[in-house]
């Protein structure tokens, strides 16, 4: 559609059922994401504080390593680096214990004796120098992570522990060295509680942490994790609903696109002229029929008034319909700037918007010429039957008495050949009684259906044998008959019809060469396939194009002694053809009149 106004843009929608599947998809795998985080992040804050624990008990082995190597070292300067050790805030305890689980040393010296719960594993305590973990929870309800690993402070206690763990000879005899246990005190520098010892033994130290900074860190890392999910959760839904809107979108306007190709490829080649224009009376839209029919230019139309470019008519209607209500519908003789009339239909009515009322009007017509020619067609044929019904009953009533005439006539002319006024009277008589016979004939030839009976028929032989029948009157006109000379074939044709159609057109076209000229027939085998046209063409003095309309109808003739049945017959026999007539005249350019028959069987047939 031409001069198309802009479109409105129309919102994608995402289904509910997308952002429920989006939800579904994403949640779990975000929560997935969000607990190993925080698992990761508990790891991670197990992993500080045992290696925070694992460097504090260095720390405190380096203490005590010092202080062995110098004067005074005892069990009072070993609690009390331990209890400096302790002093951190978040430092809960620390102490030694024995194989036993017995604090032999520990940060609160009141609980020095006492049992360590819950008991550490001291097997797997002696089998590696790795520091290890656990959490546990005292009796008060808090909650302890602790590290724990055998205290060395030196690397005798790795020898003192190998010799341990090896045999000894003296052991045979169940004594045991005096020298070791010794070895052991001045090692460690503090009595242990049982003097009573039956081997040396490595201490295992403890350190615990408090939980509330942990317990604080791990909060707030989980509070963290579970904010930066639900944001990632958030935008990964926020995205994939934003692709899925694109997508929407974007088949939205292709399938906008495809509409409105169809569309305006609809309007475009619609038999309908289309003009729509805004309240103001500028055109918005004008389709190509419309442009066609009122004969505008092509160029754009969109914004040009549309009373400087539609005809009076027409502007005039929009403009009542315009200043009236309701839709008009009414059938209207339009008169174009080539001064032809054509009579349209037309319908107006007001196109609204919900939002702002009346926007604008929508003007439809349709060229009427063809629905007019065919009212008066059927008129015509209607006004034909009743003529033939009329003939046909007419004509049988005068034959007889023409008949009896003629009779009469002859019988004067013979009885009487010796008067010359007689007999020339009686010589008219008889022509006009044959006059009024033919004319008889062709009321009956009219009034009855024409029944055809196509056989296959050569077409040069055809053209030949009807121009025989007008050789010597062409002659006597000084006519000059042009007509194909090479093969042209055979063609499935009722071949009496169409010469006596050809003879009534040749009769014609002599009498509008009364002094002379050229008769010339073509024929064309290839117009449509399966097709034949047949041109007779006269440089005669024409006809009048008021008179065009009327060349079929029984009884029209300009010749003063036509009958006027002549062509009204021989279009019956071509349409009985089931071909058609054209005609093409132009006062003093002579005349091509057109027969075009369609092959029965659809197939043309030519000689070699």
């Amino acid at each position: 559609m031409k001069n198309k106004p802009g479109k409105t843009a129309t919102a994608a929608t995402l289904p509910p059922l997308i952002v429920i599947g989006a939800i579904l998809i994403l949640l779990p795998i975000f929560v997935f994401v969000i607990l190993q985080n925080i698992n990761r992040q508990e790891s991670f804050g197990s992993r500080l504080l045992l290696e925070k624990g694992a460097a504090l008990i260095r720390s405190f082995e380096a203490g005590t390593r010092a202080g062995m190597m110098g004067r005074g070292w005892g069990n009072r300067r070993l609690q009390e680096l331990l209890s400096e050790t302790a002093q951190q805030p978040d430092i809960a305890y620390l102490l030694l214990v024995d194989g036993q689980g017995r604090a032999i040393a520990h940060s609160d010296a009141e609980r020095i004796g006492s049992i360590h719960q819950p008991a550490i594993d001291a097997e797997a305590v002696a089998n590696t120098r790795a520091p290890l973990w656990r959490f546990v929870t005292t009796a008060e309800g808090e909650k302890i992570f602790e590290v724990f690993k055998s205290f060395r402070p030196s690397s005798s206690m790795g020898r003192m522990q190998r010799h341990r763990m090896r045999p000894d000879p003296d052991l045979e005899t169940g004594e045991r060295r005096p020298g070791q246990r010794k070895q052991f005190f001045e090692q460690f520098g503090f009595t242990p509680p049982e003097r009573e010892f039956t081997e040396p033994y490595v201490p295992t130290i403890i350190l615990g942490f408090r939980m509330q900074t942990l317990e604080a860190a791990r909060a707030d890392d989980r509070n963290r994790s579970i904010i930066t999910g639900l944001i990632l959760f958030l935008v990964s839904a926020f995205g994939i609903i934003l692709l899925f809107l694109f997508y929407n979108y974007r088949n939205t306007r292709s399938s906008l696109s495809r509409i409105q190709a169809f569309s305006d490829s609809l309007l475009d080649n619609m038999p309908i002229g289309l003009v729509a224009v805004d309240s103001s009376g500028l055109i918005t839209s004008i389709n190509g029929f419309a442009i066609s029919l009122l004969h505008l230019e092509q160029e754009p139309l969109f914004g040009i008034h549309a009373g400087s470019i539609l005809p009076a008519a027409l502007w005039e209607q929009l403009q009542n319909h315009i200043s009236g209500t309701g839709d008009v519908v009414k059938e209207i003789d339009c008169r174009l700037e080539s001064d032809r009339i054509v009579p349209l239909e037309i319908e107006i009515s007001r196109f609204k918007d919900e939002a702002f009322g009346s926007v604008g009007y929508i003007l439809l017509f349709k060229d009427l010429s063809q629905v007019k020619a065919l009212q008066k067609e059927i008129v015509r044929s209607q006004r034909l039957a009743s003529i033939g019904r009329l003939a046909a009953g007419v004509a049988h009533e005068i034959r007889n008495p023409l008949s009896s005439i003629k009779g009469f006539a002859t019988y004067f002319k013979e009885r009487y050949p010796d008067v010359a006024q007689d007999q020339k009277i009686a010589r008219i008589m008889i022509e006009e009684v044959e006059r009024l016979n033919r004319v008889v004939g062709q009321l009956l030839e009219l009034a009855r259906p024409v029944v055809i009976n196509p056989v296959p028929s050569d077409l040069n032989l055809l053209i030949s044998d009807s121009l025989k029948l007008i050789e010597q009157s062409a002659a006597e006109r000084k006519v000059i008959i042009s007509h194909p000379e090479t093969p042209l074939g055979i063609f499935t044709l009722d071949n009496d019809k169409i010469r006596q159609v050809l003879l009534n057109l040749y009769l014609n076209a002599l009498d509008a060469m009364p002094d002379g000229g050229t008769l010339e027939i073509r024929l064309d085998l290839k117009p449509e396939p399966g097709w034949l046209n047949i041109s007779v063409m006269d440089s005669g003095v024409g006809i009048a194009p008021e008179n065009l309309t009327k060349i079929y109808d029984p009884y029209y003739t300009t010749k003063q002694s036509g009958t006027g049945l002549g062509l009204a017959v021989v279009h019956n026999i071509v349409e009985a053809h089931g071909g058609k007539m054209m005609v093409d005249s132009q006062p003093g350019n002579g005349s091509v009149f057109t027969i075009s028959l369609p092959e029965p069987n659809g197939e043309l047939h030519h000689e070699p």
